[in-house]
């Protein structure tokens, strides 16, 4: 991957979101972005499945399994500031204020998610099995795919807070450079930290992934029955992630 290329996608997937909500109307309630969830949750479970745990435990010891733990835990804490923004849920009150402990929570979110990532461009692999059989590009992928919706549901709070549109911009704008601050954080040669430690983030980001998905997945029902389109949605995240590992 080249670097220049990850720091501007992570960036421009944000910024994309912004205007389709400030310039195309769309909001974190339309059904295009209940498909781009849906979507998003599907490729996130399969990378998952199909391409970390597998190559984690492959790697490391049995133990890994509690990084992965923690990971789903850490993500259960930060959506209880965030609200669930992370799957598109959102509360919006026309001029209420902008919600400090949603923007960090999110913050932190990207910045772990991005570290692993750095560490690819370090040109050495997260995971040994990784030159084997997987595309290095699924979890920048899977990150695109997920930062879409949730920048508009992001940009569909923020213009309806007191702080105005031009504002509203540069706390999306802060947002999106959270990711790629994570990535720049994992490229970084630190004394003491070796590629094990990586591995230990990559679980506990796998952990995060398995939460968001899933509850992507549960709550993209409607009534307790799927829509079709929504079930497309689904199955196509999934086989996309088939057809790259």
């Amino acid at each position: 991957m080249e670097s220049i290329w990850v720091y501007s996608s992570l960036l421009l997937s944000v910024i994309i979101g912004g205007v389709m909500v400030t310039k195309l109307e769309a909001t974190n309630k339309t059904q295009t972005i209940k498909l781009l969830l849906a979507f998003s949750g599907g490729f996130l479970l399969s990378i998952a499945f199909l391409h970390f745990i597998p190559d984690l435990y492959a790697d490391e010891s049995a133990s890994i399994g509690m990084y992965i733990l923690l990971g789903f835990l850490i993500q259960l804490i930060l959506e209880f500031f965030s609200g669930g923004i992370e799957h598109g849920h959102v509360h919006v009150h026309k001029g209420q204020k902008l919600p400090w402990g949603l923007f960090i929570s999110l913050s932190v979110h990207s910045i772990l998610e991005g570290i692993p990532l750095g560490n690819q461009l370090t040109g050495h692999e997260i995971l040994a099995s990784d030159h084997h059989h997987h595309n290095d590009d699924s979890l920048l992928l899977g990150i695109l795919f997920h930062q879409l919706p949730v920048s508009i549901a992001l940009m569909t709070l923020l213009i309806n807070t007191s702080i105005g549109k031009s504002k509203a911009w540069l706390v999306l704008i802060l947002f999106g450079l959270m990711t790629p601050l994570g990535v720049f954080m994992g490229a970084m040669e630190i004394p003491g930290i070796d590629s094990l430690d990586f591995h230990m983030i990559l679980a506990v980001v796998v952990g995060m992934f398995l939460h968001i998905s899933t509850t992507i997945i549960f709550e993209t029902s409607e009534n307790h029955k799927f829509n079709l389109l929504k079930l497309i949605s689904i199955f196509v995240g999934c086989a996309l992630a088939i057809f790259i590992n």
